[in-house]
């Protein structure tokens, strides 16, 4: 329970983070605090639990075709429904949201390594 807790509120800054970033390039992801970050966070984790495994099923020839890099349109896929799930948390587009997704998992890969969060 506790390494969901840290994982989450990792998440949570890692999706503050790259709504900085994004920001700061002009794009509009409206993100109000904190707070929605992490409730941001808990939604997309439970679209990548639930949903995300039937697109990625519907979409395997697909994704076998593209080498995987399909899987990248999924996660923007994840992110732009997450936006529409939760007013505090909004990306304008699907690009957004594509670009949004390439930035969260980098900063979040580079966030566990910092706070030595381990997946099980």
């Amino acid at each position: 329970m506790k390494a969901f807790i840290v994982r989450t509120l990792v998440a949570g800054i890692a999706i503050l983070v790259c709504a900085w970033i994004l920001e700061a390039f002009g794009a509009s992801t409206i993100i109000t605090g904190y707070g929605d970050a992490v409730i941001a966070a808990l939604i997309i984790g439970l679209l990548n639990a639930f949903i995300k495994p039937l697109i990625t099923l519907i979409t395997l020839p697909l994704t076998v075709l593209t080498l995987g890099l399909f899987l990248l349109v999924i996660n923007g896929i994840i992110f732009y429904l997450a936006g529409h799930f939760f007013s505090g948390f909004h990306v304008d587009s699907f690009g957004l949201a594509f670009v949004f997704s390439l930035f969260y998992s980098t900063v979040l890969s580079f966030l566990n390594e910092i706070f030595d969060v381990k997946e099980k």
